[in-house]
């Protein structure tokens, strides 16, 4: 399909990171677009975002004339439109697993330390910055353990959360660390977790859609 790929991201954004990492398994190459999320008290709130995601959140994917929001079904969708490499596994009990591991982490461990509900703490509720710190350490450690729990020794479990072929669930999970490590996270407790990261990092895909390596990073 020779419509151009745009990505609206930030930097650090985690669900952004995910999606750069589905784009870079499938060798899609994409115009990023920047979207401070601190500078300006937010570009994320400007009238003409807002206009591509009325949530004001990153990241978006335009394709064309189409404006696609929510990394996860941004990453489906470029696995139906792309279909090759696979970023779920054919059979279906397998495909669950994947869907299940990547909504762990995208719906109950990363929207308890998203930047919005930090600033909503500081600025509304003046939480001091070392509970807030204390917080997100909390609800990584609990959404990381169950991950563990659900990757070590499962049968399923190869070199990646399924397999030896890198999933939505690895897109998911490999953010997820650099934001717990952000915070002063031990990954100690995660040695699972930890390798998997490591083999995903070693991948240029990965490496590539590091934080730091993003033309807005600072």
């Amino acid at each position: 399909m020779a419509d151009q790929l745009q990505l609206y991201s930030y930097w650090r954004s985690s669900a952004a990171y995910r999606v750069r990492i589905g784009l870079n398994l499938k060798g899609l190459p994409y115009d990023t677009i920047p979207v401070h999320l601190v500078r300006d008290g937010g570009q994320q709130h400007t009238p003409e975002f807002r206009e591509a995601n009325p949530q004001g959140l990153v990241p978006v994917l335009k394709h064309g004339s189409r404006v696609m929001r929510q990394s996860l079904a941004i990453l489906e969708y470029l696995d139906e439109t792309w279909p090759s490499p696979a970023l779920l596994p054919p059979l279906s009990r397998d495909r669950e697993r994947v869907r299940s591991l990547a909504l762990t982490i995208a719906c109950d461990i990363h929207p308890l330390n998203n930047l919005r509900v930090l600033q909503y703490f500081e600025n509304t509720w003046h939480v001091p910055q070392p509970e807030r710190e204390d917080w997100v350490k909390y609800w990584v450690a609990e959404g990381f353990a169950a991950i563990e729990a659900l990757l070590v020794d499962h049968p399923s479990t190869g070199r990646f959360c399924e397999g030896d072929t890198p999933s939505i669930a690895d897109c998911c999970l490999v953010p997820q660390v650099y934001n717990a490590r952000r915070f002063g996270v031990s990954m100690d407790a995660y040695p699972t977790i930890a390798r998997i990261e490591a083999e995903c990092l070693a991948m240029d895909e990965f490496d590539a859609a590091r934080p730091e390596r993003q033309p807005d990073a600072p």
